[in-house]
């Protein structure tokens, strides 16, 4: 463990550990981890044999989790395999997939989960609060479950019912807020405030970020130590997209990558205050009523934008913005070209990265990782809708299929 304190990202003002838990103090922007980033990272990674994001210990603000802490121990360690049917469809080079839906929980959020709750164990809580769409909040009660901590979950009443039932199966006290996730933000911010619970909400909390930024690591590794041209991810509150810039730049200070990728975001129509943001060169967002499919990635006020503006204008990408159908048409997509079942918020990703291949962003020259951050498990109802007609119903007769067979040849 190697946390030396926190830094502004806007005013640069440092705090010791124990000085700022949340936001910065002074100008109450969100604040970056330090750490303590050793030259022989590579050997020591190397020389483990976890396959988990713990394998990147050395490179982590927060104790190693023990074998008595179950599933605490296992987020992260999903595969990066590359897609050639995405790429020849989509007119581009390599592409690669980075399956997070392969993760405990299913979603990418696990990872930021796990490092919160060693960081609120490193403190003494028994307790954690946050706002959640669904999958950190998923995330946060499988860890905190293992971890013997109680999790409180405020998620909008209209959450997917899937993730409503992984929330209850995993035991946390889980309330349905009538209103939206900005509205379950709030609350869940005053109730650390006023009644002492720890918050893990996503960008106020700087532990996010070190758990999220652990998949370029991964990515990192598997391609050989060494980043691609570009990486899609698509962006609700901005955090992941944070904690994607974060990763690289721990990778590039330690020489283990020798470029920074181009990042790029994707929004849904109805929840795109940080594209817009970057399309009119701005250096605020702006507020926006948020209604997308993609729960995931509906985010009317994120709490991380300015960081995700930072790391898309820094590494030279862009944002992109897709509508609803779009990403409809992308989960089935995925599902056919590279056999992967994505929610609508992690087909997002496939849809940006074909807006940037029509958009001549990305060419055949580039080799780009699609950041696929959760299974489709999360939405069936949106799987349904984007498998189309039901299938035939027949009857239990080799006549009945032969025909069926010979009607429905390509």
């Amino acid at each position: 463990m190697s946390f030396l304190g926190t830094t502004c990202s806007r005013c640069g003002a440092d705090y010791e550990p124990a000085e700022a838990t949340t936001t910065c103090p002074g100008c109450h922007a969100n604040l970056d981890v330090r750490v303590d980033l050793p030259a022989d990272a590579r050997a020591q990674i190397e020389a483990s044999a976890d396959r988990s994001m713990w394998r990147y210990a050395p490179l982590l603000p927060v104790e190693v989790p023990g074998p008595e802490d179950g599933a605490l121990g296992t987020a992260g360690g999903t595969p990066l395999f590359l897609a050639p049917r995405v790429a020849q469809h989509l007119g581009l080079g390599r592409v690669w997939i980075k399956d997070e839906g392969r993760q405990p929980t299913g979603s990418l959020k696990d990872r930021a989960s796990a490092v919160v709750v060693q960081r609120a164990r490193a403190l003494g809580e028994s307790r954690i609060i946050t706002a959640s769409t669904g999958n950190a909040g998923v995330a946060l009660a499988a860890m905190a479950q293992a971890a013997g901590l109680e999790a409180i979950i405020l998620v909008p009443h209209t959450a997917p019912r899937a993730k409503i039932a992984q929330l209850s199966i995993f035991g946390a006290r889980l309330f349905l807020v009538r209103g939206s996730y900005d509205d379950a933000f709030d609350l869940a911010t005053a109730a650390s405030e006023k009644l002492r619970i720890y918050c893990r909400n996503t960008g106020t909390n700087p532990f996010t970020v070190e758990g999220k930024k652990t998949v370029c690591f991964e990515i990192a590794e598997q391609l050989g130590w060494r980043a691609p041209d570009a990486i899609v991810v698509s962006v609700g509150d901005g955090n992941i997209l944070t904690g994607v810039h974060k990763g690289l730049k721990d990778l590039l200070a330690l020489g283990l990558i020798d470029k920074l990728p181009r990042l790029f975001g994707v929004q849904a129509r109805g929840s795109s205050p940080i594209a817009q943001a970057f399309a009119d060169g701005a250096d605020t967002v702006e507020e926006v009523g948020a209604s997308t499919m993609a729960d995931s990635i509906s985010a009317g006020r994120p709490s991380d934008g300015l960081r995700a503006l930072r790391a898309v204008r820094e590494t030279g990408g862009s944002f992109v913005i897709v509508e609803d159908d779009q990403i409809l048409r992308s989960i089935a997509d995925l599902g056919r070209d590279a056999a992967v079942f994505a929610e609508p918020a992690a087909s997002a990703a496939h849809a940006g990265l074909r807006e940037l291949a029509k958009q001549g962003e990305l060419t055949t020259g580039d080799e780009v990782v699609l950041l696929i951050t959760g299974t489709g498990l999360k939405d069936v109802h949106a799987a349904v809708r984007a498998a189309g007609a039901p299938p035939p119903t027949i009857d239990p007769s080799l006549p009945a299929l032969s025909a069926m067979l010979t009607e429905n040849t390509p």
